[in-house]
């Protein structure tokens, strides 16, 4: 019989960093194999497996890994919000991209991700700090561009700001795709979704998914359409590499609503 207090026991939980900055207070946790990137009062921003960085945890992550298999052959990318660059990570192994640019608000996260969440300091990888508002548009255009700018108190303004959403799907190359990690409203549907049909004339993709979020699937313009077959096959020959299979997620992609 097990004993009864070691089953009782809870999880030792260390704080590896912590760091006050303009916007508030950022730290690195560690749990078992996992690190954890919180904003705020325990906010989790991130989470890394130790033991192989690219692995995503989230659903959410994975969703957006999908809206980047979309794309037949993805050679540029732009990270609008890194975080602790797991999903950068992820797409720097597994897709072909050669030039990736990812814009961050504030100047430590980059370092605590490279010193404690596992992201490589790859010479594909370009950062920036600043205001990814401010910054759009002296980004490159490129084939994938991720929206993810999420403070302690949730989505940043951008999330809902129409010239700057208009502005990232501009900023794409033809056949390029737009993915957004949006909030979901109590009904369901993303935050913001009267604004997003009216500025992407419903001609987009959702993938709801288990932590609260809607990931949008965006394309370059209203002739490029999601080929299901093309990504199901994509996501088929990547799962023994990923270690898990991105299907049921797939299955639950609908048109805009």
């Amino acid at each position: 019989m097990r004993d009864e207090q070691a089953m009782t026991e809870e999880r030792v939980e260390r704080i590896l960093a912590e760091v006050h900055d303009a916007f508030g207070m950022i730290r690195v946790l560690e749990v078992d194999d996992y690190r954890f990137l919180e904003f705020g009062d325990a906010i989790e921003q991130s989470c890394t497996f130790t033991a192989d960085p690219s692995w995503l945890e989230y659903d959410y992550t994975r969703a957006m890994l999908i809206g980047a298999l979309c794309h037949e052959l993805p050679d540029s990318a732009l990270f609008l919000g890194l975080g602790a660059g797991t999903l950068t990570q992820a797409c720097l192994k597994f897709l072909p991209l050669e030039d990736v640019e990812a814009i961050e608000l504030r100047p430590d996260v980059p370092r605590l991700a490279i010193e404690y969440m596992g992201l490589d300091d790859d010479p594909r990888l370009y950062i920036r700090i600043g205001d990814a508002l401010e910054l759009l548009p002296t980004a490159e255009s490129a084939d994938l561009i991720f929206v993810d700018l999420y403070t302690d108190v949730g989505p940043g303004v951008g999330h809902l700001a129409w010239n700057f959403l208009e502005g990232c799907q501009k900023r794409l190359n033809p056949g390029g795709w737009l993915v957004i990690n949006q909030w979901a409203a109590d009904d369901g549907k993303p935050l913001g979704a009267a604004l997003l049909r009216g500025l992407y004339h419903r001609h987009y993709w959702e993938l709801p998914v288990k932590e609260g979020n809607v990931i949008l699937i965006v394309p370059a313009d209203l002739e490029q359409d999601l080929d299901f077959a093309a990504l199901t096959e994509r996501a088929e020959t990547l799962a023994p590499c990923l270690g898990y299979s991105l299907l049921p997620l797939i299955k639950q992609i609908r048109p805009a609503t």
